[in-house]
């Protein structure tokens, strides 16, 4: 006999949107593997579910906590991984968890379920249709500075994740390399009672005093940038200046209407 290991996403925010199926699994389970003990106790308290083994498996424990997964397993029973919040294994513990059961030829499945990621990018207002998860953007030096500048050429939607202390540095350092004008949703405290999505684009967007948890959606390159020649953008401008808009209007206007940089609209119609 061999068991399963479970993957159950729990809630992000709001802990309604903890699944039956999830309860029904986290009841049946001989060891439930976990970030934090206290805050997995209470949404077991909350869920009903009592006298269910756990065991840390967090960043720094989770290889610790492979040989007690795999003897449980081995034994016939099954095993649930959870984390704080959202589907285990996405910017969280859980995948060398799967790694080390698949492996060793254990059965691995998932409960479905709340996930910051994807619940931010359909509310974002922002193409769906192809998109990539960033996760969290190295903190510094060469790794952050080469990420950036593949987020700025990506043209699909691009999906992160960042800390409340980040958040003001990570959108300035995504404006020097974006551009001002890229359009972005930043999400906070999801499915939480003050959950609020701003919208806007990098240049523009107003944080307000950072806190909670934070997820950033940003717009894709846009599949014309670099292909306006110049002369293009200064004819464009040439007709907002004989319209009567200001140096800087006109080039907000050419900028949007041509998906350039809003700076080098700007520059031209300076010359």
């Amino acid at each position: 006999m061999t068991g399963t290991l479970w993957l159950i996403a729990t809630p992000i925010g709001n802990l309604g949107d903890l699944a039956p199926r999830a309860i029904e699994v986290l009841g049946s389970v001989e060891l439930i593997c976990c970030e934090d003990t206290r805050r997995t106790g209470k949404l077991l308290h909350h869920a009903g579910v009592s006298d269910v083994r756990m065991a840390v498996a967090n960043e720094h424990t989770e290889f610790r906590r492979i040989d007690q997964v795999l003897d449980t397993l081995g034994s016939g029973h099954d095993v649930a991984v959870v984390t704080d919040a959202g589907t285990p294994g996405v910017s969280d513990p859980g995948a060398h968890l799967v790694h080390a059961a698949i492996d060793a030829g254990h059965t691995v499945s998932a409960v479905p379920g709340p996930d910051a990621a994807t619940t931010a990018l359909v509310i974002s207002g922002l193409p769906t249709d192809r998109f990539v998860f960033e996760g969290f953007l190295p903190r510094s030096g060469r790794d952050r500075a080469a990420r950036l500048a593949q987020l700025a050429d990506e043209p699909r939607t691009t999906v992160l994740y960042e800390a409340p202390h980040r958040i003001e540095r990570t959108i300035a350092d995504l404006a020097s390399a974006c551009g001002d004008e890229r359009p972005v949703a930043v999400c906070r405290e999801l499915t939480k009672l003050y959950e609020e999505v701003l919208r806007g684009t990098l240049g523009t967007l107003e944080l307000g005093t950072p806190r909670g948890e934070y997820v950033i959606v940003l717009g894709g390159r846009p599949a014309d940038t670099g292909e306006v020649d110049d002369d293009t953008i200064r004819a464009a401008l040439q007709t907002e200046l004989d319209a009567g808009a200001s140096t800087r209007d006109a080039a907000a206007t050419v900028a949007r209407a041509l998906n350039v940089p809003k700076r080098r609209a700007y520059a031209l119609a300076l010359h």
